[in-house]
């Protein structure tokens, strides 16, 4: 990666892990609204994966083999089977997109909107605040190369996780907003992310990139205009917040 992308991204990933949203979630009613939206980006999370997964290896019947390296095909399994059956806090298996529910439902927050979206995806379903953001991550799931989407994978949340999250929990901490569940959700990214699926998505968006100047640019462009979604992201979040 060229030094001036790298610093422009380090740059762009500064700013989310110190936007002003974190300092408006004082207490249990505006961490339930920060969840309502915050959960449609929990869940196309995962149709990034799945994109990933269906290029990469073979999700079909019969199976083929399909030409990436053996060594690309466990990066991102190893990133599914984490993603779709980790452990909850009392060791149970569940996926990350469950887990969420569960501390939704936890803190009272309202799961009517996600769960009505899962069973009907439409746009029109998902709220305003998250409506461009998750628009922009399902058009690269769904159309996008397989180094466009695991650029996003990569620096729009693997590696953008653990700091942004980490700045979460210690706004919890501070305003001593008791949310076990979400917390254990945001802890476990940090570990898990910042160990084990960070590094594994890296690998794969090098092995993708290889020594192809164009693909090096894609991936590029793809950095930071994830990362740039997620800053209005969470500028629309703020502004709820704060009306």
């Amino acid at each position: 990666m060229e030094k001036t992308f790298l610093t422009s991204v380090q740059a762009e990933q500064d700013l989310l892990v110190k936007h002003p949203l974190y300092a408006e979630i004082k207490d249990l009613e505006s961490l339930r609204t920060f969840m309502e939206s915050h959960a449609f980006a929990v869940w196309d999370f995962m149709s990034l994966l799945k994109s990933l997964q269906r290029e990469i290896t073979c999700v079909s019947v019969p199976w083929r083999p399909t030409g990436y390296s053996s060594e690309l095909l466990r990066f991102i399994n190893q990133i599914v089977l984490g993603e779709e059956s980790d452990i909850d806090q009392n060791g149970k298996a569940v996926s990350h997109f469950e887990l969420y529910l569960k501390a939704m439902e936890e803190v009272g927050a309202d799961t009517g909107p996600i769960k009505t979206f899962i069973k009907a995806p439409s746009l029109n379903l998902i709220p305003e605040t998250a409506r461009d953001f998750v628009k922009y991550n399902l058009t690269l799931a769904e159309s996008g190369t397989p180094v466009e989407v695991a650029s996003a994978f990569f620096y729009g949340r693997e590696k953008l996780i653990p700091e942004m999250f980490d700045s979460m929990v210690k706004i919890l901490e501070t305003n001593k907003i008791s949310a076990p569940t979400f917390k254990y959700y945001l802890e476990r990214h940090i570990e898990v992310d910042g160990e084990e699926h960070g590094p594994l998505a890296e690998k794969c968006l090098q092995e993708l990139i290889s020594d192809n100047p164009e693909s090096q640019l894609l991936a590029e462009q793809t950095a930071l205009a994830s990362l740039r979604a997620r800053y209005s992201l969470w500028d629309k979040v703020l502004k709820l917040l704060q009306e």
